[in-house]
C-alpha cells in the first residue's frame, strides 16, 4: 500500500519538473534562507529606526517616524562620510579593475615564467585584510617604513612622512594599499574570461588589419561585458562591507577627513539601537557611518541612553 501511495507522488514530482514550476521550487529553500537573513533583519531594523528605544527610560520609547532620517540627512558628519565612501569604492575600484587589465592581459600570453608571475601577481589577494594592513603600515610607518627611507634617500621628500595620519594623504595611500590587496581579483576574472575567447576572431581581425587596441575594443571588451559587470559588483560589495583594512591603517583618523560609511560600525561596534543617532544606520541597528569623534563625545542629535 506504501508502494502505491508513493507512486502517485513520484509520478507527480516527474510532471513538476517538466513545468517552469519546477525552477521556483528549487529556488523556494535558497529564497527562505535570504528572507530569513537578509529580509527579516533589514524590515525589523527599518521598524524600530521609526522608534524611540531607550534602554534606561523605557517610558520615552514609542513612534517618532522620521525623526531619525531628518536627523541624519542634517548631520555633516553624515555627508561627508557618504562623500569619502563614494570617493573610496570609485577611486579603488577603477584602479583595481584597470591594473587587473594589464595583469590579465600579460598572464594570458604564452611566455616564459608567467606562471609564476601569476602567482606572485595572486600572492597580495590571498593575505588576509588585517595582515596586509599592517604589512603596508609598517612599509609606511614614518619612523621606520622602508618606503619613506626610499624616497628620502632619492630626494622626493626631505623627512619621513607620516602618511595615514595626514588629513591629505591618508585616504589617497589606503586608496592604493587597498587597490594593491584587490586587483588579483579582477585579474583572475579577467583572465578566466580571455581564456574562454575564440583565437580565431584575434586572427580574423589581424586578417582585417586590426591593431592592438581595435582587437582590445572591439573584441576583448565586448567578449569581457559580463566578467566585468560581475567583478565590478562583487567587488563594490566587498569594499562597502570590508572596512577592516582601513581601520587597520588609519585606526578611524585622521579626524572627518576618513569618515567613511559602513553597514556595520566595526571600530567602537556602536549599538545606540538608533535612539536619535545621526551617525546609526538607520536600517541596521549597528550603525552606517564609521564615525570619527573620540570616544565619549556627545554628538547634537544623539540620544542619552
Amino acid at each position: 500500500m506504501t508502494s502505491h501511495s508513493r507512486r502517485p507522488f513520484l509520478s507527480d514530482l516527474g510532471e513538476l519538473s517538466e513545468t517552469r514550476y519546477w525552477v521556483y521550487l528549487l529556488l523556494l529553500p535558497s529564497l527562505l534562507l535570504l528572507f530569513l537573513v537578509v529580509a527579516y533583519p533589514t524590515i525589523y531594523g527599518f521598524f524600530i529606526s521609526v522608534r524611540e528605544m531607550r534602554l534606561t527610560r523605557p517610558g520615552l520609547n514609542g513612534w517618532v517616524g522620521m525623526k531619525h532620517y531628518a536627523a541624519m540627512m542634517s548631520d555633516r558628519v553624515f555627508w561627508i562620510s557618504l562623500k569619502n565612501t563614494a570617493i573610496w569604492v570609485v577611486a579603488a575600484v577603477t584602479i583595481e579593475m584597470a591594473l587587473g587589465f594589464v595583469a590579465a592581459l600579460a598572464l594570458n600570453r604564452t611566455l616564459p615564467g608567467t606562471k609564476i608571475f601569476g602567482i606572485l601577481i595572486l600572492l597580495p589577494y590571498f593575505l588576509p585584510n588585517v595582515v596586509a594592513g599592517h604589512m603596508w603600515a609598517l612599509l609606511l610607518d614614518p619612523r621606520l617604513g622602508v618606503i619613506n627611507d626610499i624616497l628620502v634617500r632619492l630626494g622626493i621628500l626631505s623627512t619621513y612622512k607620516a602618511w595615514f595620519a595626514d588629513p591629505n594623504t591618508a585616504l589617497a595611500a589606503t586608496i592604493l594599499v587597498e587597490a594593491w590587496h584587490g586587483f588579483p581579483f579582477f585579474a583572475l576574472l579577467f583572465l578566466a574570461g580571455l581564456k574562454g575567447i575564440p583565437e580565431d576572431l584575434y586572427k580574423a581581425a589581424a586578417v582585417d588589419g586590426a591593431g592592438a587596441f581595435t582587437k582590445f575594443r572591439l573584441i576583448t571588451v565586448p567578449m569581457l561585458k559580463t566578467v566585468i559587470t560581475a567583478a565590478v559588483i562583487l567587488r563594490v560589495i566587498s569594499l562597502v562591507n570590508s572596512p577592516d583594512l582601513l581601520l587597520v591603517l588609519t585606526g578611524g583618523g585622521p579626524g572627518n577627513s576618513f569618515a567613511l560609511c559602513f553597514p556595520d560600525s566595526v571600530s567602537r561596534l556602536q549599538f545606540w539601537l538608533c535612539g536619535g543617532s545621526v551617525r546609526g544606520d538607520v536600517l541596521h541597528p549597528h550603525g552606517l557611518c564609521n564615525d570619527l569623534h573620540p570616544p565619549g563625545a556627545h554628538h547634537e542629535g544623539m540620544s542619552d541612553v
